[in-house]
């Protein structure tokens, strides 16, 4: 009975995981520039549990491990904001912030605004990269013109440019949550044009995502009803034995 309440749980567990990121997509659904994220499965296979160890021997089983998380880098749909400082990316081009540390991270989420001193930063205040570093304006600059190719312009000139950049492998690109994500060697654009007065849109398609939670709701309950089954099973087996030697 421990091989197959090993193998159910296996499969509870990984359901478990799929059910965390399918609601954590849900939840940044309205998010500028979400990805949505997704799990991939493969086959493990151990040896026979018995008395508690795994035991070599002619036969493996089959269980299932959650082999990674994935994200789905499809671009989201493009809508109107008319707040100047909203920026969207038509392409594969990627907005640069600045860390804590210095470092950069990138981001498809143009939701800027200006904070407390006159930066422009993220959502959650981390400085927007041009490609001489952040940039601050003050009341001199008046209104802020930004061109289709990231070009920032105010009332005393061009003042920077919209740092950008592009991941030749997006599969090896890291979430580090916020909506962030880490590169190694990320590449200058090609083919890429930034839109003022515009946010990109999560990719999180909710009627896609809704049935999959229900799905998953549905197949977690199932495997907890098939444990819950080999467990009474196993204790009818020991309680029928134990009155067999009484």
């Amino acid at each position: 009975m421990e091989n197959a309440q090993l193998i159910n749980l296996s499969r509870q567990v990984a359901l478990r995981r799929q059910l965390d990121v399918t609601a954590n997509n849900l939840a940044n659904m309205t998010t500028s520039g979400y990805k949505a994220k997704h799990m991939k499965f493969e086959e493990y296979l151990m040896p026979v549990a018995q008395a508690t160890a795994f035991q070599r021997g002619d036969r493996t089983l089959s269980y299932v491990q959650d082999a990674r998380t994935f994200t789905d880098f499809q671009a989201g749909g493009i809508i109107m904001t008319g707040n100047p400082l909203d920026l969207a990316v038509d392409g594969d081009g990627w907005f640069a912030v600045q860390m804590e540390d210095g470092s950069e991270a990138y981001t498809r989420n143009g939701s800027f605004h200006l904070d407390s001193a006159g930066q422009l930063v993220t959502p959650d205040g981390r400085p927007v990269l041009t490609e001489g570093g952040p940039i601050t304006f003050s009341t001199q600059d008046g209104q802020i013109d930004i061109a289709a190719d990231g070009t920032i312009s105010s009332e005393l000139g061009v003042r920077g440019r919209v740092r950008l950049v592009a991941f030749q492998e997006p599969r090896n690109a890291v979430s580090i949550g916020n909506n962030l994500m880490t590169y190694t060697d990320p590449q200058p654009v090609t083919r890429t044009r930034v839109i003022q007065g515009a946010v990109e849109q999560s990719n999180v398609h909710g009627i896609t995502a809704v049935t999959e939670l229900i799905e998953i709701t549905r197949k977690y309950e199932s495997v907890t009803k098939l444990m819950k089954d080999t467990y009474d099973l196993s204790r009818s087996a020991v309680e029928r034995l134990g009155k067999s030697q009484a």
